[in-house]
């Protein structure tokens, strides 16, 4: 299988990639060209969302790749956060400790509330009683 990407503009400082197939040594490239366009274009702060629910496999190049996006978004005081990996994808991360575990989420409801959490902290309001 090979490897695609679709990407949507969920807001102004939220963009969500959505990966598909294999990330490896051989679809990698693909993918770090297209971060060399999108990535400068997302703003200061903003928020790159991967969701990984259709990867179905990632090797140490993807890794690589995700390493890439994970220092650029940190050198401009972003964030870079993991949605609905794949059991195997998600062992490869639990193996090489390649991404924090509060960054990876195990679904949209989930990377929701996490970020209505981190919000609520900055204005300095408690947790929400409901969603």
């Amino acid at each position: 299988m090979t490897f695609s990407l679709n990407i949507e503009n969920e807001s102004p400082n939220r963009t969500v990639f959505h990966l598909h197939g294999r990330l490896d040594a051989q679809t990698f490239n693909d993918f770090d060209l297209a971060m060399l366009d999108v990535l400068p274009r997302i703003p200061e702060d903003g928020t790159v969302v991967l969701d990984l629910s259709h990867l179905e496999y990632i090797s140490s190049a993807g890794l690589r790749s995700i390493a890439k996006i994970r220092r650029h978004m940190r050198a401009r005081n972003g964030h870079t956060l993991l949605l609905n990996p794949q059991p195997q994808v998600r062992k490869v991360f639990d193996i090489v400790k390649a991404v924090p575990v509060n960054e990876v989420f195990a679904n949209a409801r989930e990377l929701d509330e996490y970020l209505d959490s981190m919000q609520r902290k900055i204005i300095g309001e408690g947790p929400a009683s409901s969603l």
